[in-house]
């Protein structure tokens, strides 16, 4: 690799708005702010609104869509034509 051309790859923590979940991890992301970890050093934090931790996949809340009873309906509304 060329030197000098590639970002920084680093220790960075990304949190989580919606659950407050963190997670380190590293990245070449950096964020305006710094967090202090569990180990007691500084980290460039990065503010995610979405994770594991919060997608319904993920979480188990999500919904499984009715496809037939949503053609009736649509068959029902506007005719089969």
């Amino acid at each position: 690799m060329k030197p000098g051309i590639h970002p920084a790859y680093g220790p960075v923590v990304f949190r989580d708005t919606a659950s407050g979940f963190a997670f380190l991890t590293r990245s070449t992301l950096t964020g305006g702010k710094e967090i202090e970890w569990e180990d007691g050093r500084t980290y460039p934090v990065v503010d995610v609104e979405i994770s594991s931790a919060s997608h319904p996949f993920y979480t188990g809340t999500a919904r499984v869509m009715d496809t037939a009873g949503r053609v009736e309906r649509f068959e029902r509304r506007y005719g089969a034509r």
